[in-house]
């Protein structure tokens, strides 16, 4: 017997207190649903409705038994609303990961959105770089992250790209420093400072690809996990590196200059799981995060201040 099916058919007769007039509410013949509140009474073992020839009253168990069918009925539309929720992603946990370098003023706007579209959901975000994201999406150990393209995305599902053009960090006192934009071929007999390749693979190939191409091959690649120790080795003279801008602002020793055509530019964007393991909030949050990035990368631009070493700057250095 499906009693919450049966319970329906009680509350509907108990509000009309008429079966014709029940029956058409419920879009039904009146015999069945006769039968069903007798099935009903039945299986309680109470008689829930007084017939007699002035109509229809609920007897004292159904009277008894009225306001816990409406409850009983209502935590039954709380549980499956609930249901929907989870299963749109609206509640539970979803472990996110986000690049080091990523701001404050972006992990404040990003969550700040999940809040605003998931209420119920709460987002564990995990400082990663690019390489262990991929790693950890596999293993599962993350439902979501925030990576560095080009990646290896044989299992993984790709939400929208945000893309940021690179400029290039020089030491003040460089020749380079005086012109309004550099092109990577000037660049050459430099070494290059770059972050570690494990952070971010496919990123770090993509940038010597692109300098070699254009005739810049480093005497000497160095490698720097956070921007204090890259600053240290641009100063010192050690070598050259790529960022989108506030980096040299810093330190009064350095100076930024855009990149010449432009050829080196930043993507970055949502990676996920594919297939029945995914989290259903995951694609969501790749969407909220491009956005949240796209919005923070075109105001940064629009406030920036030009600087008299050279042009705007925008967002933050690329750390894998």
């Amino acid at each position: 017997m499906d009693l919450l099916r049966h319970l329906r058919l009680f509350v509907t007769v108990a509000d009309e207190l008429h079966f014709s007039r029940a029956a058409e509410r419920l879009g039904m013949a009146q015999p069945p649903l006769s039968q069903a509140i007798r099935r009903l009474e039945k299986e309680l073992g109470a008689e829930l409705f007084d017939r007699s020839g002035r109509g229809v009253r609920l007897s004292a168990a159904g009277t008894a038994l009225l306001e816990e069918a409406h409850e009983l009925l209502a935590r039954e539309e709380r549980l499956r609303a609930l249901a929907r929720r989870a299963a749109a992603g609206g509640l539970g946990t979803l472990r996110a990961g986000v690049p080091p370098d990523t701001t404050a003023a972006v992990l404040s706007a990003l969550l700040a959105a999940c809040a605003e579209h998931a209420p119920g959901l709460s987002v564990d975000l995990q400082e990663v770089t690019t390489g262990e994201q991929l790693r950890l999406l596999s293993s599962g150990g993350l439902d979501v992250g925030v990576v560095h393209h080009p990646v290896d995305a044989t299992d993984l599902c790709l939400g929208p790209g945000v893309p940021l053009d690179l400029g290039v960090v020089l030491p003040r006192t460089s020749p380079l420093a005086r012109l309004p934009e550099v092109t990577l071929g000037e660049l050459s007999g430099h070494d290059l400072v770059l972050f570690p390749r494990a952070h971010a693979p496919g990123w770090y190939d993509r940038i010597l690809d692109v300098c070699r191409a254009a005739g810049f091959v480093p005497g000497r690649v160095r490698h720097a996990s956070n921007p204090e120790f890259l600053l240290a080795f641009v100063t010192a003279g050690h070598g050259v590196a790529f960022d989108q801008g506030p980096l040299a602002r810093k330190e009064p020793r350095v100076a930024w200059r855009p990149l010449a055509e432009r050829p080196l530019t930043l993507h970055i964007g949502g990676a996920w799981p594919t297939g029945r393991t995914a989290h259903p909030a995951a694609r969501r949050f790749a969407d909220l995060a491009a956005d949240v990035l796209a919005r923070d990368h075109t105001a940064t631009a629009r406030r920036a201040p030009h600087p008299p070493d050279g042009p705007p700057r925008p967002w933050s250095v690329v750390y894998g």
